[in-house]
Parts: structure tokens; sequence; C-alpha cells
């Protein structure tokens, strides 16, 4: 039976139903799960000194584009808005090989470890020269944090009006059976899965209208969860009413993309109907404040999201629009930019903390974590309170004011991913090295 023990931890945030925080507390891991919180707790296997550390559920990342690890700062795109940023990189994603993309996927999600990051979706809309959902699930297996790719599709190129270049578009009927092949090969269902698939048309603007009805009725014949784009910014609304007669979130319910097992990125510019439609249908939203703020999209409305009752995680985005993969750092974004449009009282940092852990845990339909009790899965972030960034603080749990932004130790399943700031599975030097040869690739 394998067990660890965080011993001591200064705070542990549960993020459980009753919201406890409780001081100079122990954890102990067994099998996978969270065995036991409390103090003085002993235990056979391995002891992690928590001592001055503040301790959380691991965080969870709602929305991703990996593969754009490696078109990170591109200067034709750095102050481009949306369709005009989509334009420059395009031509460039449209030389990736397998390669590519795997190596991409272990960089972002290196990144995310060491972030704090426990779980990740991950939205994968283009397979040039080969690609396959599965090179991203590899990846994610090494690297070993849970994952939950989606099978994306573009499938109207230039030539039909779309945007997309029709090299990086495929035939709704090939799109459909790959979908059904890596649902049927990768997805588990289970509690504790370490990995889900999801089917995620790219967005209303780059598929076909009969494709988003296809794509919902075959995520529900299958259980898995649907993702797509929505209600980004100005373009993105105004695409909406002149191409369908209606807004987006009306395009979304006619096409059975609202509901529990929905998630949307974005909804910068959802108004009052729609984030309604969303709390009543208990449709789910990934929050990307600072892709958001790069391309110039606006400030999503959170607060009223949250006051109605919407489902709310947090997402970095692809790290070609961030341009970076830092989960803690989106984390105290967001609730900055909720006090720029609602005042400084908007949004907490314990609540910011709670949409990155909970709250997107609940937006991926993952109950068995994003939060830390007897039972739930053992996803855990240890965050070093020592340090200058959080010298002088007078509340731990205020780590998105004053705190580290690189997690100290942390725990997917169990099992150490992160060790004393260092990263276990995988050799970051060597995977750097192999991440810029790649880059260099696309310059060429």
């Amino acid at each position: 039976m394998t067990e660890l023990l965080i011993r001591g931890a200064a705070l542990l945030v549960t993020m459980d139903d009753a919201r406890r925080e409780l001081e100079d507390a122990d954890l102990l891991m067994r099998e996978g799960c969270i065995a036991a919180i409390g103090t003085g707790l002993e235990t056979t296997g391995k002891v992690v000194d928590a001592r001055g550390c503040l301790v959380t559920p691991g965080l969870v990342n709602t929305h991703h584009h990996l593969y754009q690890t490696l078109t990170r700062a591109v200067p034709g795109g750095q102050d481009a808005l949306l369709f005009g940023w989509l334009r420059t990189l395009y031509p460039i994603w449209a030389r990736y090989t397998p390669e590519h993309m795997f190596v991409s996927a272990q960089a972002g999600l290196a990144e995310l470890a060491l972030s704090g990051c426990t779980t990740s979706s991950d939205h994968l809309y283009l397979y040039p020269g080969g690609s396959r959902l599965e090179d991203t699930i590899h990846a994610a297996a090494e690297i070993g944090l849970r994952f939950h790719p989606t099978r994306g599709a573009m499938s109207i190129g230039e030539s039909a009006g779309g945007l997309p270049p029709d090299s990086l578009v495929e035939s709704e009927a090939a799109i459909l059976e790959d979908c059904i092949r890596v649902v049927d090969r990768f997805h588990d269902p289970a509690d504790g899965a370490m990995c889900r698939v999801g089917i995620a048309p790219c967005s209303p603007f780059s598929v076909s209208r009969e494709l988003m009805r296809d794509a919902a009725l075959l995520a529900r014949d299958k259980g898995v969860m649907l993702h797509t784009h929505l209600a980004e910014n100005d373009e993105d609304i105004a695409y909406s009413l002149s191409q369908f007669g209606c807004r987006p979130g009306q395009y979304a319910e006619e096409l059975g993309w609202t509901g529990a097992d929905v998630w949307h990125a974005h909804c910068v510019k959802l108004d009052a109907g729609e984030i309604n439609l969303f709390a009543r249908s208990r449709t789910g939203v990934a929050h990307c404040p600072c892709s958001n703020c790069r391309l110039g999209s606006g400030i999503a409305p959170v607060r009223a999201m949250r006051d109605a009752g919407v489902p709310v995680g947090l997402g970095v985005d692809g790290s070609a629009s961030n341009d970076a993969g830092n989960l803690v750092a989106e984390a105290r974004q967001a609730m900055l930019m909720q006090r720029v449009a609602r005042g400084a009282d908007a949004m907490s940092a314990r609540e910011a903390l709670e949409i990155a852990t909970r709250g997107g845990a609940d937006v991926l339909g993952r109950s068995d974590t994003g939060r830390l009790a007897t039972g739930k899965r053992a996803d855990i972030a240890v965050w070093d309170m020592s340090g200058i960034e959080a010298a002088g603080s007078w509340d731990k749990a205020a780590l998105l004011l004053a705190g580290p932004s690189r997690v100290r130790d942390l725990f997917v399943e169990g099992r150490q991913v992160v060790a004393d700031g260092h990263l276990m599975t995988v050799d970051l030097p060597s995977l750097v090295e192999k991440q810029e040869r790649l880059a260099l690739t696309l310059r060429e």
C-alpha cells in the first residue's frame, strides 16, 4: 500500500464543501486518494515536511492550445486582433509534424505543472503532417498531469468563406470518424481517470452548423463533454449576427451546445440573456483573462456569471496568445481584471483561487478533484511561503496577492510530479532544447 504524508502545513486551504482552512495540518495520501486530513497523522511511507507552506488543491486549466508553445511572441501577431492574429499564424502551424505536437504539448504541460496545475484540458483543432490527438495524450502521460484532450476540428477553409487555409481543414465525415476513434480508444469515464476525451469543433466561424449539431449528438451518444470557443470578441459577435442571424448564445442553444456537459472558452461578450441561459443550463465557461487582454478582446463578465450561477473555470489559452502558461498568474490576473471592471471588492483572492481549483474541476465534470477532502483524488500543490514573494504577508491563503508563482511540490494521483521546484518526470533542459530546435524549423 503506497502512502505519503504531507506534515505540518502552515495552512491547508481545502476548497471542500465547507471551505475549511486548517492551520498546522497534515494530509495523508494513499493509493492515489486523500485518506485523511488532520493533525498528528502518521505513516510508514514517505513524509514531506510542509512547515511554512500553504497547501491547496492542484490548479485546473480548462482551456489551452498546447501546440502553440512553439509560436510564442511571433512578431506578425504580437499586436494583432484575433482574426488578424489567426491569419498570421495559420501558415506557420500548417508546417507542424507529430514531433512538433508532442514536444509542444510536453513543454506546455511542464510549464503548467511548475505553476501548480494538476489537471489540464487541451483544444487541438488542426492536424497537419500526420499529427493526431494521441501525440498530445502520450506527452501528457509522460509529464504526469491529469489530461482532458479534446478532438477539435475545422471544416470551412478560405475557399468556402472561412478563416483557416484550406490545407488545415478536414472533411466533416473524417472529423466525426476520428472523434469516434479517439473517444473509443482513450476516454476513461471512471473516477480518478487520467485521460478523458472531449469533442470540440474549433469555433462557429470555422465549422458548419451541421457539424456543430452532429458533434453534440455524437458526444451525448458517447457520454463525453463538448467544448468550443464562443463570444470571444466583437468580431465574433458581428460574425454570428451576420452569418447566423442571432447572437452566439442563441446559436449554441439551437444546436444543442448548452448543458452541464458543455463548456465554452472566453465568453467575453455574453450579454445578460446569455448569462442567464448558461446559468439555467449549467453550461460552463473557461475564462482566459491574459489572452483576452493580449488580444484586446475585453474583460469577461465573470462577476455577473458567478452571481448568476454559471460554472466558471480558468484557462491560460494558447501560448501564442498569452504568451505564457502560468496558471497561478492567470488566477491573479482574473482577480485583478474583475476589480478593474467592477471595483476593489469585485473578487477576493480566495474566490479567484476557488475558480482556479474547484471551479475548474466542476467545469470539466470532475467532482473527484479540485478540493481537498477524504476520498477525493490526491491532486495537491504545496507552496513555499517563506520566500521573498510572501515575506510580510499576514494571510497565507491570499496566495494571489502575495505569494510565489512557482510551486514547491506537486502531486497528481498521489505521485510527485514536482519536488523542491523541479520537474521530476522529464528532463527539463533536454525538453527546452528540443522545443527551441523545433521552433527554429518553423522559421526557416
